[in-house]
Formats: C-alpha cells, structure tokens, sequence
C-alpha cells in the first residue's frame, strides 16, 4: 500500500574510530517512492547504503526495511531488494549471460522462468548480442548496463542504485529510467537512489534528502525543497544546503579511513 514505510531509520550511527561516518539519522521511504538520497562525495550515502543492504553494521540506530532487520535477519532482506552498485561488481572472467545465469541462481528462479527473464533484460539493455562474449572485455558504459540488468532479475520490492548512471550516454540513461519508472507504476517497486546529477534527481524523484558531514540537512519532495530554500532548482536548494565551496576531503568515508590509517603507517 503506496504511504506505508518499507524502509526506516532511526537514529542511525557508523563510526570508524573517532570519524563518524553517519552521524544520527532519522528518515524514512514509503512503498512506491522513488527516493533521491544527495549529498556530496564523502557525506555518508554510500556507508548508508551497505547499512540497508547488509554490507555494513550500524555502531548505533535501528534499520528496517520492509520490516525485516538487516543485522539479525540479513538473509531475509538481501531477498527483499536489488542493488546496482557505485564501483563495477560484475564477474570479468564471466560472459554476460553467466553473469545473469550466476544471480538467477542465488535467488532461487528456476531454469524456465529464469532463461526468459535474462533473454528480456539483455534485450533491454542492448547486450544479448553479446550475451556470450567475457565481461572483461566490456567497456565501462556496457558493463553497468549488465550491472542494471542483473540487479533486476529477481523482480525486488526495492531497488537501491548507488550513482546508477555513472559512465552511460543520455540516450541510454533515459532508456533506463523509462523502464525503472515503468516498474515503479505497474509493479510499485520501491526506488532508493544516490546521484550527482541533480536534473536526474528532480527529474524523476518524488521524494529527496540531501545528507552533508553523515546528517540530514533537507528532505521533501522537490517543489518543497526548492520552496523552503529559495531556489528554482534542486542543485541550487544542493549548493544552498551544503555550501558552494569545494571540499577539502574527497571519497566516501572508508576512503578517508584508509587514507587516515596510511598516513599513520597502519592498514584498514
């Protein structure tokens, strides 16, 4: 039922030692949303991601998503979402197909549901002509539209893309969005997605939060943030919430903890 949450965070804490990646955040996603989460590099979106997803344990908070907790119930939550993530995590040394085939099989879809459903996205991604060749040999633009493929085999409540569009050209993108929104309205699948393209954002968003230094700093639709912040487009209320200065840190959080352990002469 579109209005009900089907993810929810209280109080939501990730630290590394003394830096808090996630510093106390309180927010909410209804079924059927699709849910812009902003914020610049190195703000706490991808560590609030892998916390949703299971890939992290939060130091402090609670996490539901659609009602299930990923700490104490990780299995039943990986079943309720798919995910395309910020860096490349298809298999080079598979073909495109096997890539598919491989994530079919975790989740269960049998042989004859399974070969029509990899033949469908394939098709919609413009790679079952190459459904054989090795993944290795893909361009980067090709191999996240395998990523996108994949993420949708299993036809998830919630899809959570992390900068989903990273490397692909115009057409491609809007190609993309077209069926996500498609699914979204027919299937009332949930979307939870993190850009740096802000017309992307405004574009097709229906509810936003902008997250700086781990803590949300605005959140509503985007007629909304753009009202209270006195803007006419989102990247202004961005730039308006999080300062138009170029920051001195770069990375997502487990960058800097990295660079910080280097800098000390230990390892992460």
């Amino acid at each position: 039922m579109k209005g009900e949450k089907i993810i929810d965070v209280y109080g939501l804490v990730k630290k590394y030692g003394k830096l808090v990646a996630v510093n106390g955040l309180t927010f909410h996603v209804n079924k059927g949303d699709i849910f812009a989460f902003l914020g610049p590099n190195g703000a706490g979106k991808t560590t609030t991601i892998k916390m949703l997803t299971t890939l992290l344990r939060p130091t402090e908070g609670s996490l539901r998503v659609d009602g299930k907790d990923p700490v104490s119930q990780p299995f039943d939550v990986r079943k309720k979402f798919g995910i395309v993530f910020q860096d490349p995590s298809v298999d080079n040394e598979l073909t495109a197909y096997e890539n598919m085939q491989f994530h079919a099989l975790l989740y269960g879809i049998g042989k004859k549901e399974r070969d029509g459903k990899i033949e469908k996205l394939l098709k919609f991604v413009g790679l079952w002509e190459r459904k054989d060749d090795y993944v290795k040999n893909f361009s980067g633009g090709m191999k996240r539209r395998l990523e996108i493929a994949r993420g949708l085999i299993h036809h998830p409540k919630i899809l959570f893309l992390d900068e989903p569009t990273i490397g692909l050209d115009p057409q491609t993108r809007n190609h993309i969005w077209n069926y996500i929104k498609e699914l979204n309205k027919k299937e009332g699948m949930t979307v939870f997605f993190t850009t740096h393209n802000m017309d992307e954002a405004e574009r097709y968003a229906n509810h936003i939060a902008i997250i700086d230094y781990g803590k949300i700093v605005g959140r509503g639709t985007p007629k909304e943030i753009k009202k209270y912040t006195k803007a006419k487009t989102i990247e202004q209320a961005f730039l308006n919430l999080t300062g138009h200065k170029i920051r001195k840190e770069s990375g997502t959080a487990i960058d800097r903890v990295r660079a910080m352990a280097k800098s000390w002469g230990g390892r992460t």
